[in-house]
């Protein structure tokens, strides 16, 4: 019988061999075991993985429970934990799965924040070209929105997988699966302007390839773009909390709203699945109830009445 140590680090391997999965969400997994690991430290449970039953389990969510994490951290946790025990059923240590008669708390579906495109436009507006870094600063906006990124595929981008003559751009997203994704000729003419100016840098040894740099030449960020959206929204006047991302739900809901394909949008998005796409129909229905009601005669009367979480396509 395996420790929990030999264990973790066999399922640690075959997630990033197996199943390709990069370093930061290999971590997590690790992290939700640890905290499972400690709550039976904690608890007096002297138990291998083996010998884990549901019982543990149920115990372990009602210490979840009273540790008062989010319903979303507590399915998160579960999640990593039904995955390693299916690893465990898996590779034949264990021949049932204990986590199979766990139940996790419903989450209410919230829509992501997102801005409007004036917004956008006054948030590159509001960047001064003249100053450091300003035509980086200006791109970096520009390719968040404009290709739909992830903060970690866009502090990930390469000088090598840009295909300018074509108007695309290679992504390596979650588990390095690479996607082709259209950049605006005004997001190539950003870039453009960006990398003519970060010729004229410092660019520190093994950074050369990587589109956006900080101060001292090497590959910038995640915190570092966090840092800068928030500057750049306040220099805009912008009240809204936003983070990287919301440029990423922006331009899902801008292709929703324009009538793109929902197919299309998880292609360019590196969704897995088409489920994780389609929050942004619900989107596009808030859009259009907001519309009927802001500029339909009948929107003050009782009349017309939309039931915002029916999920049902009319024709």
């Amino acid at each position: 019988m395996l420790t929990w140590d030999q264990h973790t680090e066999l399922f640690s391997a075959f997630l990033s061999v197996e199943k390709s999965l990069s370093a930061n969400t290999v971590g997590a997994y690790m992290h939700d075991l640890k905290i499972f690991k400690d709550f039976l430290e904690v608890s007096g449970i002297k138990k291998n993985p083996e010998e884990i039953t549901s019982e543990e389990l149920f115990s372990f969510q009602k210490y979840l429970t009273q540790l008062e994490v989010s319903p979303r951290t507590h399915n998160r946790i579960i999640s990593g934990l039904r995955n390693f025990f299916g690893f465990l059923v898996l590779d034949s240590y264990i021949d049932d799965d204990p986590t199979l008669r766990i139940e996790t708390p419903k989450i209410n579906k919230t829509l992501p924040d997102s801005l409007t495109f004036e917004e956008i436009e006054a948030m590159l507006n509001s960047i001064d070209l003249s100053q450091n870094f300003g035509h980086r600063n200006k791109a970096i906006i520009s390719t968040l929105y404009g290709c739909g990124l992830r903060v970690s595929e866009l502090i990930g981008l390469k000088i090598s997988r840009l295909r300018i003559e074509d108007g695309l751009i290679l992504i390596v997203g979650k588990g390095d699966k690479e996607r082709l994704v259209p950049i605006s000729e005004e997001t190539i003419q950003d870039l453009l302007l960006h990398l003519e100016s970060r010729s004229k840098s410092f660019i520190a040894d093994g950074h050369e390839d990587y589109i956006f740099l900080n101060r001292w030449g090497k590959q910038l960020s995640r915190i570092s773009v966090f840092t800068l959206v928030k500057e750049i929204a306040d220099l805009a006047g912008i009240q809204k909390s936003i983070s990287p991302h919301t440029f990423r739900h922006s331009f899902a809901t801008h292709l929703i709203e324009g009538g793109a394909d929902l197919r299309a949008v998880q292609l360019m998005l590196g969704h897995s699945s088409i489920l994780t796409t389609e929050i942004y129909t619900h989107l596009d229905r808030e859009f259009l109830r907001k519309t009927v009601t802001q500029y339909h005669p009948l929107s003050n009367t009782n009349i017309l009445h939309f039931d915002s979480n029916h999920d049902e396509d009319d024709e």
